[in-house]
């Protein structure tokens, strides 16, 4: 049995009304309906996660939606989800995301200068730059990307090739 891998899309970050319904803001860049999204995970433990059913999605934004999830039909039980992340599977995740967001960096692998560095594991997005976190001989490595650092992407090989200051990554592996 193969082993299903979560992508973290986004949180919830608030409450509304009294049935338990809740805003998650995601970085998914395009507005959702129900039939797209059938379920949410939230990391209840170190990679463990519990599945949440949504029975109802009202679009806010193409950042945010309401959910309805499925045995959460008050505001207290809402609250205990607020600043819990959200996950999607793997598989959802690539079916759900506009491929000209930022997020869909997820699982590009890095490139500086030709050099192969690693995978995209996560995508922060900042005020004035975007960071993509990538794992260097056992270590977070934050890339940046900005006009200056990011020279090409290529969506078919899922590349990021980039050019870092000289430096950058010995702040990181301590060299």
């Amino acid at each position: 049995m193969s082993e299903t891998n979560y992508i973290k899309v986004g949180k919830l970050i608030a409450t509304r009304g009294l049935k338990g319904e809740v805003l998650m803001k995601h970085g998914l860049e395009r507005k959702l309906v129900k039939k797209q999204v059938e379920c949410i995970f939230v990391e209840t433990s170190s990679n463990t996660f519990l599945p949440y059913f949504v029975k109802h999605l009202t679009a806010k934004s193409p950042g945010e939606a309401y959910l309805q999830l499925e045995g959460v039909d008050t505001i207290e039980a809402a609250r205990l989800l607020l600043k819990k992340e959200a996950w999607l599977t793997e598989e959802a995740f690539k079916s759900l995301r506009n491929k000209k967001a930022i997020i869909s960096f997820l699982g590009y692998q890095v490139s500086n200068n030709g050099v192969l560095l690693g995978e995209v594991v996560e995508v922060i997005r900042q005020p004035m730059q975007v960071l993509c976190k990538i794992m260097m001989e056992g270590k977070e490595v934050y890339i940046p990307l900005h006009e200056d650092t990011l020279k090409s992407v290529d969506n078919n090989k899922e590349m990021l090739n980039v050019s870092l200051p000289d430096g950058l990554l010995d702040i990181y592996l301590d060299k």
